[in-house]
């Protein structure tokens, strides 16, 4: 007797709910790092009436790279959904929207580090946890990659919402469940569009 079963059959209908979990608190830690980003020229970054958002604004940054590095290896064991029907150049496109997302997720918040460093100055924690400078001074280059840092921080904004828009897309017009293998099941039920996965 032949196996009927197909290789889409073995997988999940959803995300597991770690990798959920993940992908929300990254994007609304993702979120406020941006609202709390202080932006400008050095000197008004390093005001020291804005040492709270500052240190608040690297905590968060700190925090993507961590759940970044967690979601990048909790991949290696978690089984990713694969919704039937999808074409070709979709899934190529939403696998290279992924990628650099991920990529951002990392660049982002290290070259704000690596920008403060060459600066000549510390990352700064919540709780006074301050990261010295590994590096040796070099403020021109540090202001060139703080900039960097900024665009890059603008970048990882506009590709999140196209991610965003592109996921309501696929539920209310495509109808296709696509955005249903991110969400609970008990918050699929409440969207309109699409039958729960």
């Amino acid at each position: 007797m032949t196996n009927s079963h197909s290789p889409q059959d073995t997988l999940p209908k959803r995300y597991s709910a770690f990798s959920q979990l993940l992908h929300w608190l990254t994007a609304i830690t993702v979120l406020l790092a941006f609202v709390y980003g202080l932006g400008g020229p050095e000197d008004r970054v390093y005001l020291p009436a804005r040492d709270f958002n500052r240190h608040l604004h690297e905590t968060l940054g700190m925090l993507v790279i961590l759940l970044t590095l967690v979601r990048v290896l909790w991949k290696a064991f978690d089984k990713a959904p694969r919704v039937a029907g999808l074409p070709r150049w979709m899934e190529l496109a939403s696998s290279s929207v992924q990628g650099l997302l991920y990529v951002l997720l990392l660049a982002v918040p290290l070259s704000a580090m690596v920008g403060a460093w060459l600066e000549g100055h510390a990352v700064v924690l919540l709780g006074g946890i301050s990261l010295a400078s590994p590096l040796a001074q070099s403020h021109a280059l540090g202001v060139t990659v703080s900039n960097v840092h900024t665009l890059l921080g603008d970048a990882i904004m506009w590709l999140a919402g196209a991610h965003a828009l592109a996921a309501l897309y696929h539920h209310f017009l495509l109808r296709d469940g696509v955005l249903l293998t991110m969400l609970p099941q008990s918050l699929g039920r409440m969207l309109p569009g699409v039958k729960p996965l």
